[in-house]
């Protein structure tokens, strides 16, 4: 990416921010490669960790990340327990993930944080039978960041 598009890129990143109090960004999937999508500045705007989302389309994870804005900010985030009601597609259950695990996934927020503290979670989904990744059988091509 040249300079001018970076330039470009974080322009609208730090404007989404700064008028909606985050920023979506979404990479495409490519052959052997699955997408993601993930937030930057939830933690810093509404006290809840930013979100990362591996292996939806694109319309899909906003949507996922917009409600658990909506539903969360400010409050405390369940953890390791299944949501219903996040979606009404599939339930869903969020965990923790270090920032480490995240460095080469999450670009913008680390540019974005630099040297301030931010955490992380990842909202994990079932696959097409409604299998979650700890379930025998579960089938789907789903990066879970956990060491």
């Amino acid at each position: 990416m040249s300079n001018l598009k970076k330039e470009k890129y974080f322009r609208t990143v730090y404007d989404n921010i700064e008028n909606y109090g985050f920023h979506n960004t979404y990479v495409v999937e490519e052959i052997g490669f699955t997408p993601f999508g993930y937030s930057t500045g939830i933690f810093k705007n509404f006290g809840i960790p930013e979100l990362f989302i591996s292996g939806l389309p694109n319309g899909l994870t906003n949507t996922l990340i917009n409600n658990y804005v909506d539903r969360y900010k400010y409050k405390k985030v369940p953890l390791n327990q299944k949501i219903n009601d996040l979606i009404d597609r599939f339930p869903i259950y969020f965990i923790e993930v270090k920032n480490e695990l995240l460095s080469e996934y999450a670009l913008t927020s680390f540019k974005f944080y630099e040297n301030s503290e931010f955490k992380y979670l990842q909202l994990i989904f079932p696959d097409l039978n409604g299998l979650f990744p700890d379930e025998p059988e579960y089938e789907y091509d789903q990066i879970i960041l956990t060491e």
